[in-house]
């Protein structure tokens, strides 16, 4: 009995916390409004790309969309209303018929859409047609607006795939919309998270987003989109348990747990036959043999990436050492890391692991799907790059 009373006493208490840091932070967000120092999407034409997300509290989304690789900026704010250039206030109050929404800039040539569409799914629960989390209401609702027929196109197929592997006992709540007039929130809703980082987290850990996303999406490197929309060189992430009999010993622990083979062990450290390397597990393109060198070092080493859009780099300050380390962009694959001490024209080294590659000649490439990289490997092209 004792036992029972204590569990209860904590649970209370818990609950009386949390809904004190919701109301806190609610109070926040309904501060007096302030111009916002951001622009619409009317100077959009000045980035790249564009893309628009609503998974709720756009001071979440903003925070995980920003940490993708290729985004240069995200903003927060509203899209899909029927009132032009609304409040915070008026909003979400549930008058203008918005929601919140961030806008998206990012580089084609280093991240692609689809790469979007996957972090867009693993920072929200997609089957919550009511709001998000703790935030209710329309306003919260989530949504994805597309800018083309190409948006459409793969965010229809990814919701396809989404719905086909019953990954939610619920269905997906997630509508595709056009995109419409874009209109950036108040001046303190931007970049909320950096300069209000206790409230922020305060809240955050109140509404229960991170719990799901633990529970739902952890160790899934699955790429929702039909098989039709996907290139046909690419091969999904088995899941670990299929991936340690699908590799050997040495490929599995480097790619999946970071481990670095010994240098000099592995054949790719000494071939330089023309052709493609690719990642072993999902054949994403990663480095051409025209951009290799010899080192010296005992591990294969390349200027610099066949495409930006495949790799990823990240923090490693593993065995007491500050490093970048590389990963392939969509199975998740560690690589090995970059160093700024490589030869022209990049300066850097990209020191990889053989035993996370596998090598395609320059006379298979078009056979394999990798033929729109062909012009990439031959030395004239180098060349051309070089200069």
């Amino acid at each position: 009995m004792v036992d029972w009373m204590n569990r209860q006493h904590s649970t209370l208490v818990l609950a009386v916390v949390a809904a004190i840091a919701i109301a806190a932070v609610t109070i926040v967000r309904g501060q007096a409004d302030a111009p916002a120092t951001h622009s619409t999407s009317q100077d959009a034409a000045a980035v790249s790309a564009v893309a628009y997300f609503a998974g709720g509290c756009f001071w979440c989304v903003e925070v995980d969309l920003e940490k993708v690789d290729g985004v240069i900026e995200v903003i927060s704010g509203f899209m899909g209303g029927h009132v032009t250039d609304p409040t915070y206030q008026q909003v979400v109050r549930g008058d203008t018929g918005h929601r919140e929404v961030v806008e998206v800039r990012y580089d084609p040539a280093r991240v692609e859409y689809q790469a979007l569409l996957d972090a867009f799914w693993r920072l929200h629960d997609p089957t919550d047609a009511g709001g998000s989390f703790v935030d209710r209401g329309f306003v919260y609702s989530s949504a994805i607006y597309v800018v083309d027929d190409e948006q459409r196109r793969l965010a229809e197929g990814s919701v396809a795939a989404l719905e086909a592997a019953q990954k939610f006992d619920a269905p997906i709540a997630t509508v595709i919309e056009d995109a419409g007039p874009f209109y950036a929130a108040e001046a303190y809703h931007q970049n909320y998270a950096a300069n209000n980082s206790l409230r922020y987290r305060t809240y955050r850990a109140a509404s229960g987003r991170d719990r799901f996303i633990a529970a739902h999406w952890d160790g899934d490197r699955t790429v929702y989109q039909l098989p039709e929309h996907l290139p046909s060189w690419f091969a999904q992430h088995p899941g670990d348990e299929a991936l340690r009999a699908q590799l050997d010993d040495l490929a599995y622990r480097v790619t999946q747990r970071s481990a670095t083979e010994r240098a000099f062990s592995h054949p790719y450290d000494a071939l330089y036959e023309p052709g493609i390397y690719v990642d072993v597990v999902s054949g994403e393109p990663l480095f051409s043999s025209a951009d290799k060198f010899d080192s010296r070092t005992g591990w294969p080493s390349f200027t610099r990436p066949i495409d930006e859009r495949y790799v990823t780099l990240y923090d490693d300050s593993s065995f007491f050492m500050n490093r970048t380390g590389i990963r392939s962009r969509y199975a998740h694959s560690h690589l090995g890391h970059v160093f700024e001490d490589g030869p022209a024209p990049t300066g850097q080294r990209w020191c990889i692991n053989g035993a996370a590659l596998r090598f395609v000649p320059l006379a298979e490439m078009e056979a394999q799907g990798y033929g729109g990289w062909v012009s990439a490997v031959t030395p004239e092209a180098a060349d051309e790059a070089a200069r």
